[in-house]
C-alpha cells in the first residue's frame, strides 16, 4: 500500500463516520488510531452523548463481521465466549460460538454486567482466543473491541478491574457537542437515522493492509527510550500507587505509529508520544488516597501525567 492509498482510505472511513458523529473530530481520529494499532477502545461518558453511535459508525464503515453485546446484570460469560452443548445426534459436545467471535465487537455498557462476565473478555482481548472446556478457539483477525461504559457514579455499574482496563489501548470521553453541532443533529435526525446511510468503504483485506502500513512506521531508539522513560516515571511518582504497565508502554508506541501514519509521516516524533500519553495511560494509573483527596483537581490523573511528561527530557529524534 502506498502512502496515497493509505491517506485516501483512512479519509474515506473518517468521512463516513462524520455523517453520524458531528463535531467530534478527535474522537473519530482516536478510534482510527486504535483500529490501525490493533488495540481496543474504551468510551466512557454519561448516557446520550454518542458513545454507542461512534462505535456503530466505525463498524458500519468497514465490511467486516460485527457483533454487538448489550452488557446487563444477567449476562453470563457463556453468552460472550460461547458454550459446549451436548448433541444427541453426534453423541458428543459441540462448541457454539458466542458473540465475541467477530472482527469488531461492540461491548455496550460493559460496566453494567458482573465482574465474572466482564472477565470473559480478558483472554479474548489479550491473546485473541477463547478457551472453553479445555479447548482453544482462535478469534478472527483483525479483532477489535469497542466498549462503552457509564461513569461509576451512575446506578447499577460495576468498576472494571485493573487487568481489564489495562487491555484497552485508549480510553476517551466523548463530551457534550457544541451548540452548533447539537442544532445540526436535531435537523438531520428528525426523520432519519444517519447510521442507515453508511455503507462500508473498505474491505477486511483493506483493513489488514492499513494495519500493516501503520506497523511499518519507523520508531527510533531514542523515541522508544522516551516512551519507556515516561512509563517508568509514572511508577515512581509520589502521587501514584499504580503506574503504567509494560503493556501500556507497548500500546503507547503502537498508537504513536498509527497516529504518525495518519499525519502523513513515516516516522514517530516525540510530540506523538507526549500527545497520546493521556489517552493511553490515564485509565491505567491509580492515585494515592492523598492525591485523590487533594483540592487541586477533581481527577488528579491528567495533572500527574502532564507533570510526568514535562519532567522527562525530550530527545532530539534521530530518524
Amino acid at each position: 500500500m502506498t502512502p496515497e492509498e493509505f491517506r485516501e482510505t483512512t479519509n474515506r472511513i473518517a468521512e463516513a463516520m462524520r455523517r453520524v458523529i458531528d463535531g467530534k473530530e478527535h474522537a473519530i481520529r482516536s478510534s482510527l488510531v486504535v483500529l490501525l494499532a490493533e488495540g481496543h477502545l474504551l468510551l466512557e461518558d454519561v448516557p446520550g452523548v454518542g458513545k454507542t453511535m461512534l462505535a456503530r459508525a466505525l463498524a458500519a464503515s468497514i465490511d467486516a463481521d460485527v457483533r454487538r453485546i448489550q452488557f446487563t446484570p444477567d449476562l453470563l460469560p457463556g453468552d460472550v465466549t460461547g458454550v459446549s452443548i451436548f448433541s444427541p445426534a453426534n453423541r458428543e459436545f459441540e462448541f457454539t460460538r458466542g458473540a465475541v467471535f467477530a472482527n469488531i465487537v461492540i461491548a455496550d455498557e460493559i460496566n453494567r454486567s458482573s465482574p465474572k462476565t466482564q472477565s470473559a473478555l480478558l483472554e479474548a482481548m489479550e491473546e485473541r482466543q477463547v478457551s472453553v472446556d479445555g479447548h482453544t478457539h482462535l478469534l478472527p483477525d483483525p479483532f477489535l473491541v469497542v466498549a462503552t461504559q457509564n461513569p461509576l457514579e451512575m446506578d447499577g455499574t460495576y468498576a472494571l478491574p485493573e487487568a481489564q482496563l489495562d487491555r484497552f489501548m485508549m480510553r476517551m470521553s466523548m463530551g457534550y457537542p457544541d451548540a452548533q453541532a447539537e442544532a445540526l443533529m436535531l435537523r438531520q435526525r428528525d426523520t432519519s437515522n444517519p447510521l442507515t446511510q453508511i455503507r462500508p468503504v473498505v474491505t477486511l483485506d483493506g483493513i489488514s493492509r492499513l494495519i500493516d502500513f501503520a506497523h511499518r512506521v519507523h520508531v527510533s531508539t531514542l523515541i522508544e527510550q522516551y516512551a519507556v522513560s515516561i512509563a517508568q516515571a509514572t511508577r515512581s511518582h509520589p502521587d501514584l500507587r499504580l503506574g503504567a504497565s509494560p503493556r501500556a508502554t507497548l500500546h503507547l508506541v503502537r498508537a504513536a505509529k498509527a497516529w504518525a501514519a495518519l499525519q502523513g509521516r513515516a516516522f514517530v516524533i516525540p510530540d506523538d508520544i507526549a500527545d497520546l500519553a493521556r489517552s493511553v495511560f490515564a485509565h491505567r494509573l491509580i492515585p494515592t488516597r492523598t492525591a485523590a483527596a487533594g483540592r487541586r483537581a477533581a481527577d488528579p490523573i491528567p495533572r500527574i501525567i502532564d507533570e510526568v511528561v514535562q519532567s522527562v527530557a525530550v530527545p532530539l529524534a534521530d530518524r
